[in-house]
């Protein structure tokens, strides 16, 4: 029973939450950038290097004929997709790009919030005159210490 409470208090905690919630819109924006990039950039990157769909290209490592698709390829023996590998580079890259250029954005917007000083705490009027009191007896004290003046 304990455990469980334990368990909760540590599931509960913000960073744990927030955590939770940056890998579950991380994962969703994982998927539009991976359709951005096969389903948007690929395809006329792959027209201009001959048309072929890009993540198909791959090396023959069998003797298999370049002309199979890559799953058809793999089923013949061992290809090196270079191909599908590319399209996954790609998508890291731009991935990357976009979340640093929000971080830049953060860093940017928590920069030029500009803090304001802190007013300086109003002294009372007791500790204004106990002071004017010191003052007043060191004044005394180097002007021969006569209290009667």
């Amino acid at each position: 029973m304990a455990m469980m409470q334990e368990f909760k208090e540590f599931a509960m905690k913000g960073n744990v939450v927030d955590l939770a919630v940056g890998v579950i819109i991380g994962g969703a924006f994982g998927k539009i950038v991976d359709s951005l990039v096969q389903d948007v950039i690929m395809p006329p990157i792959g027209r201009i290097f001959g048309g072929l769909d890009f993540a198909n290209y791959y090396l023959p490592l069998n003797g298999q004929a370049t002309t199979m698709t890559l799953v058809e390829a793999k089923k013949a023996g061992a290809v090196l997709a270079y191909g599908n590998f590319l399209t996954i580079l790609l998508n890291f890259v731009i991935l990357a790009f976009i979340i640093f250029q929000m971080v830049r954005l953060m860093n940017k917007a928590r920069r030029s919030e500009p803090v304001a000083p802190a007013p300086a705490p109003v002294t009372p009027e007791d500790i204004v005159l106990l002071r004017e009191i010191r003052d007043s007896l060191q004044q005394n004290a180097r002007n021969g210490g006569d209290l009667a003046k």
